[in-house]
């Protein structure tokens, strides 16, 4: 045993005696030579060391490279790929010989790395190595290097010994240029140091950059790296420091079989916008809106399955709660969430609203005109921007939605519950719960992108709305009060919003209770035409009020048929029929009111005996005009007289329908008076 000790002590000898005799027998040069060789043949690219040149092998190895460059590929904007003012590193040589590495320095001073991709959308970073330096064939692993590769009971399988002393990276610069894309970016004064006395203690490393004039902090924390790449949880923190966004993650983590991780965020952007301008994607949309941003929950990372629990959300005035979950593991990605949130107001993020009659945007050249088509005249306000629904198929989802309330451009909707399914490409939007204008509803809504052509369709159930502000708020009519029913199925298709208007298919029905139509007194029109519909001041204050107004109608080509219209109230009748085009947004309807001597309104009879006075309503929705269809009265009295004045005997002042009192009038006297002569 003493014999073989003294021989292994000899090998050890001789081998220190050749680390320190080799630097003095074999020439500097000669290593440098060989070194910037291998590094050509390798990339096929020049490289150089103009300053100083070092190597020694005992008691550390240490290598020292001044002013290094490798050149950058033929015809590249930037002279070199990489460079860097100096190299540094040194290893200590005894710890090797127990499969431990320790690194007592590794310094990259001023290093510059340009990354390009020319016009051709070529990357620089892909190397040609020297003819006859192509890398052979990787021979089989033994089941014994397979064994070791995996990384057995020390997980961290070569890092295991692995120690950091001084490692720093120090006034780093990287430059990114897209030719091909004209993009260009650049990282500059990156400064990094990392400390890791072991790899079973604490690593920590710290650093900043500049990006777009901003200076952001790094910093990187893992409490056991052995533990963390053999598969076993371990502590792990992260931040990200900026005037623009501020991030952190405290939590576990493990690198095998794949990545998990799990633990708390924070997330803090003082201005959404800013942020979406900083890097180089402004929203460029009007408004208040996209301020200040503020996240926190739970996250969980499963390889490509990723979750957020616990998460509370704000933006700008709008506060919500819920849970996310998304997996990626699937052909096509899969959302599941549920969110609950306090008043939503979207109006801050809309674009405005253009004002009635304003030109739309011109659609796109029909093909094959070459783009000198005369352009297409606006259309009444709908707008021609297309309507492009394919993002729908990118993406499954199920989304549970609760608000406290919504207001989008002037509608406004109360406590709402929504379930969202997307599916396919069609997505699918159930209304379960909606409070809307004292009222309350439910709705069914699918888009369909699945299609060649955009596909809508809508069901909705409404009772109880206050039908003035509701129409008003939607559809810019304030002509009728009252509470408001409905019943409403339609569908339409079209790769436009004018498109779509003019492919509107559907039916329902409608009932309004107690209200009024404002702008006309009907009732009047038979005491005096000339007060009705000749002065225009006496018309802003009108009102025919009702105790019942109802009708049903059907959509075809965005044309609204309506032809059983009945407004039931005391001592007036009114029938009805017409259309409304909606795509022109115009009226042409002909309604049929009469006095009658019954005072009974909600479930009266419309067929009640009286004179009758036609009226045409006409013109664009928001400036309606009301005219008398005098042909039509007269030809209603001349047809029976006797008939049309019945209902008017207990009406007229003055008229006793026992027989006394003034005499039944003529008719030429009724028309008279109509006219007010």
């Amino acid at each position: 045993m003493k014999k073989l000790l003294v021989i292994i002590g000899g090998l050890v000898a001789l081998v220190i005696v050749a680390l320190l005799v080799a630097p003095m027998v074999i020439p500097v040069d000669t290593y440098k030579k060989e070194l910037l060789a291998q590094v050509e043949k390798a990339t096929g690219r020049d490289a150089r060391i103009d300053g100083d040149f070092g190597i020694s092998l005992f008691p550390t190895v240490k290598f020292i490279a001044g002013k290094f460059s490798l050149a950058n590929v033929e015809g590249g904007t930037a002279a070199t790929l990489v460079s860097l003012e100096q190299l540094n590193v040194q290893v200590a040589v005894l710890p090797l010989f127990g499969g431990n590495v320790v690194i007592d320095s590794f310094v990259l001073d001023n290093p510059v790395i340009n990354l390009e991709v020319d016009a051709q959308g070529r990357p620089n970073w892909v190397f040609t190595p020297a003819a006859g330096t192509g890398a052979a064939k990787e021979a089989p692993a033994s089941k014994d290097a397979a064994s070791a590769s995996a990384g057995g009971s020390s997980g961290g399988g070569g890092l295991s010994g692995l120690q950091l002393g001084d490692v720093r990276l120090v006034d780093g610069r990287i430059a990114y240029t897209d030719v091909q894309g004209g993009v260009t970016q650049t990282v500059d004064a990156i400064n990094m140091s990392v400390s890791l006395p072991s790899m079973t203690s604490p690593m920590a490393a710290r650093g900043s950059l500049v990006w777009n004039k901003e200076k952001i902090d790094l910093v990187l924390g893992v409490d056991n790296p052995n533990a963390f790449l053999a598969g076993t949880q371990t502590g792990l923190n992260a931040a990200v420091a900026a005037s623009m966004v501020k991030f952190d993650f405290k939590g576990t983590a493990s690198s095998k079989p794949q990545m998990k991780a799990s633990g708390s965020i924070d997330l803090d952007v003082p201005s959404v916008r800013d942020l979406a301008a900083w890097v180089g994607q402004p929203i460029t949309a009007p408004g208040t809106g996209f301020g200040p941003l503020k996240i926190n929950g739970q996250v969980g990372v499963d390889g490509r399955k990723y979750s957020f629990t616990k998460a509370r959300l704000s933006l700008d005035a709008i506060e919500a709660t819920g849970e996310f979950r998304f997996d990626g593991s699937g052909r096509i990605p899969y959302i599941n969430a549920g969110l609950g949130t306090g008043m939503l107001d979207l109006n801050p993020y809309l674009p405005p609203e253009k004002e009635p009659g304003a030109a739309a945007s011109t659609p796109a050249a029909p093909a094959g005109t070459g783009g000198n088509a005369p352009p297409v005249a606006a259309q009444d306000g709908w707008s021609t921007d297309p309507i492009d629904l394919t993002g729908l198929r990118a993406v499954n989802a199920d989304i549970a939605l609760n608000i406290a309330g919504l207001v989008v451009r002037k509608i406004e909707i109360g406590k709402s519950a929504v379930n969202v399914a997307l599916k396919g490409g069609r997505l699918t939007t159930n209304l379960t719960e909606m409070a809307l204008y004292g009222g309350n509803g439910t709705a069914t809504i699918t888009a369909d992108g699945a299609t060649p052509v955009p596909a809508v369709t809508a069901k909705l159930d409404l009772s109880g709305l206050l039908a003035n502000a509701a129409l008003k708020d939607a559809i810019d009519m304030d002509k009728i009060e009252g509470t408001l029913s409905a019943n409403v199925d339609v569908a339409m298709r079209g790769g436009s919003q004018r498109e779509m208007i003019s492919a509107l298919g559907g039916g329902g029905k409608v009932l309004f209770a107690d209200g009024a139509i404002r702008g006309i007194n009907i009732a009047a029109m038979v005491r005096n035409a000339a007060s009705a519909f000749l002065d225009s001041s006496a018309r802003a204050e009108q009102k025919t009020d009702f105790a019942e107004l109802s009708g049903t109608f059907n959509i075809v080509g965005g044309v609204l048929a309506n032809n059983d219209l009945a407004l039931l109230s005391p001592l007036l009748r009114v029938g009805g029929k017409g259309t409304v085009d909606l795509p022109n947004r115009t009226v042409n309807y002909r309604i049929e009111p009469k006095v009658v001597a019954s005072t009974q309104g909600q479930g009266g009879s419309a067929d009640t005996s009286g004179i009758k006075v036609p009226v045409i309503v006409s013109g664009p929705w928001d400036n309606l005009s009301y005219k008398p269809d005098l042909a039509g009265m007269i030809d209603g009295i001349a047809k029976d007289p006797k008939k049309a004045l019945e209902g008017l005997k207990n009406l007229i002042p003055g008229q006793d329908s026992s027989g006394g009192g003034s005499a039944v009038p003529k008719p030429e006297d009724a028309l008279k008076k109509l006219f007010g002569r």
